[in-house]
């Protein structure tokens, strides 16, 4: 395992369970092109782990994650280099993800938005506090929401309220999504939601290994198949929302606590 990592931490593997932790708590846990790339090379190397039967991951601070940086995406809008980077590291973290064969376990003590959400809905098994929120605000911005978005919102929650809630940015607290089945764990309080998500993943990694891999597999196959259907083309879209004068406008709104004044260009 690296030993370089600086947007998370990995803890040693005890009685088959892993533990990984996003760990930037003053940054909100964003997701920049280091956070995606090193999340993803991490997934990979536990992937060839024998030793490691079940994965938690967790994050510091008050947020699961805040989504992607700002200046990230200004960067990608000024730059095909950087746009091209962007979207690989996606396409990147997405495929690590679906390709795991261990079960992962996400433990959502605070808001995961955007890519956050994303991350934790492309676990197995998501565990959540009453007060954390989903959301996937990329229309809010100006973007597509190509980073995974259209792929995981509908396997969770089904098409409709994905419509409802890609197609708003609108969030959902923690009680609602459960009711959606985007939550499979709700937990009272924050400091719930790790120890809770330590307890599935010791539960499974005492299972057959063989069996538990077998059906992961199965599943991920679908979750291969419906991304086939729309990860490239949401991308793709997303690309071309990067480049727009909108996302420069929705970047502005934010920062200045007003409504955007978007044009379609």
């Amino acid at each position: 395992m690296s030993t370089s990592l600086e947007t998370l931490s990995v803890g040693t593997a005890s009685a088959g369970v892993c533990e990984i932790s996003l760990a930037r708590p003053k940054l909100l846990n964003r997701f920049d092109n280091q956070a995606q790339v090193e999340l993803a090379a991490v997934l990979e190397d536990l992937a060839k782990d024998e030793s490691v039967r079940a994965i938690v991951l967790g994050s510091t601070g008050k947020a699961f994650s805040a989504g992607g940086d700002f200046a990230l995406m200004q960067a990608a809008h000024d730059d095909a280099d950087a746009r091209r980077e962007t979207v690989d590291a996606g396409l990147k973290l997405l495929r690590s993800f679906s390709e795991l064969p261990q079960p992962i376990i996400a433990a959502v003590q605070g808001p995961a938005i955007g890519l956050g959400a994303t991350v934790a809905l492309m676990c197995d098994i998501v565990v959540a506090a009453r007060s954390a929120k989903l959301a996937d605000t990329h229309v809010k911005v100006g973007l597509v929401a190509g980073d995974g978005g259209c792929l995981v919102w509908p396997q969770a929650a089904g098409m409709l309220r994905a419509r409802r809630h890609l197609l708003t940015g609108d969030a959902l607290d923690a009680a609602t999504a459960y009711q959606f089945g985007m939550v499979t764990d709700l937990v009272d309080e924050p400091d719930d939601a790790l120890p809770c998500a330590r307890e599935i993943a010791r539960r499974i990694a005492g299972l057959a290994p063989l069996a538990v891999q077998g059906t992961k597999r199965a599943l991920n196959h679908v979750t291969s198949l419906r991304a086939a259907e729309v990860v490239e083309l949401a991308f793709e879209l997303e690309e071309h929302t990067l480049m727009s004068d909108d996302l420069l406008e929705g970047i502005a709104a934010f920062k200045e606590d007003r409504a955007a004044n978007f044009v379609g260009r």
